[in-house]
This record gives structure tokens, C-alpha cells and sequence, in this order.
């Protein structure tokens, strides 16, 4: 057989062509198409993560920021306030004090010019030889105390214990019996009834010191001796309780006696003190802790109301009644009665006032010289602080800066520091405190004289106070200052000489080895880990140009105490630090800059050093200051590099130049969230935010700065 030739294939069609070039070119689109979705998707996730990364680092610091706190202060601010008040009422020319009611009345009948206050019984028992005056036109009457329209009602209260109302029944049938009967004989007493709401009250708290909720009286004991000490407001009602008690068939026997509200919690406020304290005002939060260091806790039985009747002679022919302020003159700056008003006659002012001790007097001056201690004036203020702390302190406090140059707020804070020295005992997260709030009010009340508040740790005196070993008093106004300094010694470096060496690597610099080497050392350097920067800084700007950056070369400082660990190291350090930034941002600015500019320029007859200052620059400040905005984020952000350098972690002073020792935001955060208090955790928290916000407001003023100059381009 003849071998057949091979048949060459013949060339595909032109209709086949473009079905295998249109396969072809499908295959390529649709691969490409998968990396751009998986692309995609990674951007997306990514950026996802990194938005929930902020969300919870955000949450993370506000949830630290605000909260509730439960502050124990070492003395209660109302009963310094009081007491300062107290022993200038008690120091004032023509006052006569005593415990003894009958006294005052006596005193105060035999005199036209006297005036003074006690409870309403005495005034009721002695209406035929003194008048009750009005205060803001109304008397004290059943109706106007029932509805709390006289302005000096208070309750009164017999206090007890748990243990001793378990351990002698009769205390608690005593108590019981008065709440049950006392409204009874109130108007025969002189005082006013309780409300049915307070009787209720009364018998709960009972019962729930008892163990018990049977709404019957407890059983008759049939021997059995208590003591009653305290107020002699409340004396006539345990008197004649007492006497209604006994012929009720009570067994066993009571001692009751007066010596003032305050001497009676003193007295019951001991670990083998009297049964029950009668108090003519609510126990304060000193007696309250006092009794509990005694292993007492005091539970509270309302037996009444008063209104404290403030009576002159029935012979005193003027005073029919006064005005709050002028009630509160006769008892503070007036010597006459015509110094309050002029139409009454100039005449001494005779004062007549329960003693030191008394329930009455505390009850009154709180009534009517209520005011809050940052109100006070700051004449007020030195007095509270010479009456409760050492002379030494005083002096101590007199060469830091005298009192006489101190304004009333700086007095205020020293009060607050030194005297009524607040202490947080326990905080909670702003998510506890919205969401648990019942359970921390318990666990408040469990924390002895705490008073719960809601706080916010930013506030204005959290960003002008100095910094303090405790969290109650700390602040960061030195670490602002010390940021602020560091970054404006950072820029004025780092931007002038980062865009110089943009411009020169752009517009002047030959294409050789030399120039090469210093662009691939700039790129290598943006990544180098910042501690590295610090290291570099301790040895050249710490160490090497001492003399310089601690001031005595130019003889600003002392030689025997300064270093170089001061403003100027640091801002240099940090200038270093971001150079690299800046430059190849600077760089690219310039390099976008379009070359027909540089050609119109020349084409004019412009230098190139015209050319790039006149056209380049101006044309590249948007993204010059795009890539100081990066710079300046990171440069106020660190830490390690002046944790290096040598930043002070404690300092109270401010930093007044750039020779100063100085400490910043973030070295004050790392060392708050190293110590133990969880509180320190909370102004940590508060700082971040301001760091924040300081970091907004400068990168925002960059943004507007950058946005100006790109409008004026075009």
C-alpha cells in the first residue's frame, strides 16, 4: 500500500478564534473577579475587627470613666460647716448657754432684749411669761409642722441596738409601748403626733430587729432595769411614757436623764453605754461610726415632732417676728437689734441658747446657717482648717503659698483634703451602675458612714489639679502641660528638618550611591520599634549633650541637682522618632507636585530654590501636614522612648520651660494602671479620654489647616 502524507490541521476559522480567545478571556475575568471578592471580603473583614477593636477599647474606657463610688469621709462636711458655726454663736458677746431649759426660760422672761430657742414644750408650759415670734410669718402650729411649712420642724428619736433589743425584752417593750401610745399624750407633752406612715415605719424596723412579724406587742417582762440618756427635748416624753408604761403593769425600771444629744450618743456609743439614746435630731454619720466601732449599730425610732420655738420676754414690746436673714443676723454679725432692723431700738442683743451639747442648738444652726462647704466663704474655711489641723501643718501649708494670696476655691480643696479627708471605699463600672443599681445601693449600706454618689472622673478639677497619692485628689494638669511642652518641642524640630530633607532627596539630590544609601536608611528607619529611639536619646541628648539640655550651659539651672532628663531630650527623642514619617510623607507630597509647574516657573525665569519655595511648597502643604498628622498621633502617643529618656512618674510641680523635668499623658496612664487601687484604674480611664480628645483637637486643627491651604490651590 502507498503510505499516505500527513495532513497538516488547518487553521481555525475566524468564528473559532473568537470563541477560544472569548473562553480564554472569560477564564482571566473570572479569576480575577474571585481575587477581587476574596480581596474584598478581607478589607471588609478586616476593617470590621478593627472597628469592633475601637468600639470595645472605647467602651473599655468609658465604662472605667463614670460610675458610682461609695466615699467614706474621716469627718462629715455638714458637721464641720456646724460646728464652726456653733462655737461662733457660743463666742459672741451677751450669750448665755445651758443644758437646763428651765434656765433659758427663767433667763429669758426677766429680760425685754433677750431672745432665744428651745423645744415647743417649754414654750407651751411657759406661754404666760414668753412669746413665740414668727419666722417668715408663720408660727409654729400643728397644721404649719405637719405640712413642713415652719422652717425649723425636726423629728425626734429614740435609738437602740439589735443586740439590746434581743437581749432585754424590756428595752423593746419600752420602745414598742411608745410607739403604740405616744401619739396619745403628744399635744398634753407640747409636741406633735407621728404620721400613721411613721408609726408603720417604727413597728417594721421592730420587727425586723426581732426576728418577728407578729403585729401584737411583745410579752409583759416582768423584771428588768434600762437606761434612757440624751436630749432634754425628748426627756418629758420618756417621762411621761415612762410613767404610762408603769401603770400599764410594765415590770422592772427605767433611769432617765438628760445631758444634751451629743453627750447621750457619746454615752450610748460605748461598748457598755446606756440602753437608749434620746436624740432631738438624726444620728450624724461621726456618732454613727463611733457607735460602730463599739460594735453597736444604732436603729433609729421616730417618737415625735418638735418645732424648736424661737420666744422672747412677753414684756419685749418690738419683736413680733423676723425673716430668716433676720433671724440669722441676730445670731451671727449683730451686736444691736437696730443693726438687723432700724426700727427696732438700739438696744443689746441678749442670746440665750441650749449648750454645746445640745440637740437644739445643732438642730437650729443647721436650720439656719445651711450651707453647703464650698459656699462657704473663705474667711470660714481658714477658721474650719485652724480648728482641725496641727499648727505645724499650718505653717507648712503658709510657706508653700500664704493664705492671704490662697483664693476661697484653693481653701476649699485644702478643707476637703486635710479636714474632711474623703476616701473612696468602693467603685463600680458605668455598666454596673446602670444596670445593678439596686445591688450596689445594698452593698453600700453595708459600707459603714459611705455615702453613694454617681461621678464622673473627668471633671474641671480633675484637669487643673496637680497629681496625689491618693485618687480622690489626683489630677493631670502637669501631665497636659508636660504633653504639650514635649510636642511643641517635637514639631518645631521634626518638621522644618523632616520636609528640608524631603525637599533636598526630591529636588536637589543626584541619582549616586550616597543618596541611595540615605533613602533606603530613611525607609528602614520608620520601622524601627521606638525603645530603640529612647536608647538613642538617653545616650546623645541625656547623657552626651548634658550640658545643654539640662540648662547649665546656657546657666539656667543648678549644676549640682540638673541632668539632662528634661522637655527638650524628650521632645528631641520623639522628634527623631517621627523624622522618618515626615520625610517620606513629605516626599511624596513634593513628588506629586505636577513637573509643569517646575517648567512654567523656570520658563519665567525663576530660580529653583524661587521654583520650589514659591510654587513646590505651596502646592505640597496639604500632604506635608497629612503626613504631620500621622506623626503628631504617634509622637503623643508614646511611652517607652521617654519611660527611657527619664519622664518622671511622679511630679507636682508644672514644667515651666525646656529644661524642666516634666511627665505626659501616657506615662501617667502606665503608671496609674500599674497600682493596686482599682480607683487609679478609674482615672486612667479618664485620662485615655482626655488623651483622646487632645489628640482629636490637634489632628483636627491640622485637617483645617490642610483643607485651607488645598482651597487656595485651586
Amino acid at each position: 500500500m502507498a503510505q499516505q502524507s500527513a495532513t497538516p490541521p488547518l487553521p481555525p476559522t475566524d468564528e473559532a478564534a473568537s470563541h477560544i480567545f472569548s473562553q480564554t478571556g472569560n477564564a482571566i475575568m473570572q479569576r480575577r473577579r474571585r481575587r477581587s471578592v476574596i480581596w474584598r471580603s478581607a478589607f471588609l473583614i478586616s476593617t470590621c475587627f478593627g472597628v469592633l477593636a475601637l468600639l470595645l477599647l472605647l467602651y473599655n474606657v468609658v465604662d472605667g470613666a463614670f460610675g458610682y463610688v461609695a466615699i467614706q469621709n474621716e469627718v462629715d462636711p455638714d458637721t464641720v460647716e456646724l460646728d464652726i458655726e456653733e462655737r461662733r454663736i457660743l463666742a459672741m458677746d451677751n450669750v448665755v448657754e445651758s443644758e437646763d431649759d428651765d434656765l433659758l426660760v427663767d433667763s429669758i422672761a426677766a429680760d425685754p432684749y433677750g431672745i432665744g430657742f428651745f423645744g415647743f414644750a417649754y414654750y407651751t408650759q411657759n406661754q404666760d411669761r414668753l412669746r413665740a415670734i414668727t419666722i417668715d410669718g408663720i408660727l409654729p402650729q400643728p397644721d404649719d409642722v405637719a405640712d413642713g411649712d415652719y422652717p425649723i420642724t425636726r423629728p425626734l428619736y429614740l435609738y437602740t441596738t439589735e443586740s439590746i433589743l434581743q437581749e432585754k425584752p424590756e428595752v423593746a417593750a419600752y420602745i414598742d409601748f411608745v410607739n403604740a401610745n405616744v401619739n396619745d399624750f403628744m399635744s398634753q407633752i407640747g409636741y406633735f403626733p407621728l404620721s400613721d406612715a411613721e408609726i408603720a415605719r417604727n413597728r417594721a424596723s421592730l420587727n425586723a430587729a426581732l426576728g418577728t412579724t407578729a403585729t401584737d406587742a411583745p410579752a409583759i417582762p416582768s423584771q428588768g432595769e434600762f437606761e434612757i440618756v440624751g436630749s432634754s427635748t425628748v426627756f418629758p416624753v420618756n417621762t411621761t411614757m415612762l410613767q404610762e408604761y408603769t401603770a400599764a403593769g410594765y415590770g422592772g425600771s427605767a433611769e432617765n436623764s438628760f445631758v444634751g444629744t451629743r453627750a447621750g450618743f457619746a454615752e450610748f456609743c460605748q461598748r457598755d453605754g446606756s440602753d437608749i439614746a434620746a436624740s432631738s435630731r438624726e444620728i450624724r454619720r461621726p456618732e454613727f461610726d463611733e457607735c460602730t466601732r463599739a460594735r453597736r449599730n444604732p436603729i433609729g425610732f421616730q417618737v415625735g415632732n418638735d418645732a424648736v420655738a424661737v420666744v422672747v420676754s412677753t414684756e419685749n414690746s418690738f419683736l413680733q417676728g423676723a425673716t430668716s436673714e433676720e433671724l440669722r443676723a441676730v445670731f451671727s454679725e449683730a451686736t444691736l437689734w437696730s443693726d438687723v432692723n432700724p426700727d427696732w431700738p438700739a438696744q443689746p442683743i441678749n442670746r440665750y441658747v441650749p449648750g454645746r451639747d445640745s440637740g437644739t442648738l445643732d438642730f437650729f444652726v443647721e436650720a439656719m446657717f445651711d450651707q453647703e462647704l464650698h459656699e462657704l466663704p473663705k474667711e470660714t474655711l481658714l477658721a474650719i482648717l485652724e480648728e482641725n489641723v496641727s499648727a505645724g501643718l499650718l505653717r507648712r501649708l503658709e510657706s508653700d503659698q500664704p493664705f492671704t494670696e490662697r483664693t476661697q476655691r484653693n481653701v476649699y480643696e485644702l478643707v476637703l483634703e486635710r479636714v474632711v479627708n474623703p476616701t473612696i471605699a468602693r467603685s463600680w463600672s458605668l455598666t454596673d451602675s446602670l444596670l445593678r443599681r439596686a445591688e450596689i445601693e445594698e452593698a453600700a449600706s453595708q459600707i459603714p458612714g459611705a455615702e453613694l454618689e454617681f461621678r464622673s472622673w473627668i471633671t474641671a478639677g480633675f484637669l487643673t489639679t496637680a497629681q496625689s497619692s491618693r485618687p480622690e485628689f489626683s489630677g493631670i494638669r502637669v501631665a497636659i502641660l508636660g504633653s504639650l511642652w514635649v510636642i511643641l518641642i517635637t514639631l518645631l524640630f521634626a518638621l522644618p528638618v523632616g520636609v528640608g530633607a524631603a525637599i533636598y532627596l526630591e529636588e536637589y539630590a543626584a541619582d549616586n550611591w550616597f543618596n541611595q544609601t540615605i533613602e533606603t536608611n530613611i525607609a528602614n528607619l520608620a520601622g524601627v520599634p521606638s525603645i530603640i529611639y529612647g536608647m538613642l536619646g538617653l545616650t546623645i541628648f541625656v547623657r552626651v549633650m548634658e550640658p545643654l539640655t539640662s540648662g547649665t550651659f546656657l546657666g539656667l539651672t543648678d549644676p549640682t541637682t540638673a541632668n539632662g532628663r528634661t522637655v527638650i531630650s524628650a521632645g528631641l527623642t520623639l522628634g527623631l522618632l517621627i523624622l522618618p514619617i515626615i520625610i517620606i510623607n513629605a516626599r511624596e507630597a513634593v513628588r506629586a507636585v505636577p513637573a509643569s509647574i517646575r517648567q512654567a516657573a523656570y520658563g519665567l525665569g525663576a530660580t529653583r530654590w524661587q521654583t520650589i519655595w514659591s510654587h513646590v511648597l505651596p502646592s505640597a502643604i496639604p500632604g506635608i501636614l497629612t503626613g504631620n498628622i500621622l506623626a503628631m498621633s504617634r509622637a503623643i502617643g508614646e511611652t517607652a522612648p521617654l519611660v527611657v529618656v527619664g519622664a518622671s512618674t511622679f511630679i507636682l510641680f508644672d514644667p515651666d520651660g525646656p529644661f524642666s523635668k516634666f511627665t505626659t499623658l501616657p506615662i501617667l496612664i502606665y503608671q496609674w494602671t500599674s497600682r493596686p487601687q482599682p480607683e487609679f484604674r478609674n482615672l486612667a480611664a479618664a485620662a485615655i479620654i482626655v488623651l483622646l480628645l487632645l489628640l482629636l483637637t490637634m489632628n483636627a486643627a491640622a485637617v483645617l489647616l490642610r483643607n485651607h491651604y488645598s482651597r487656595q490651590r485651586i
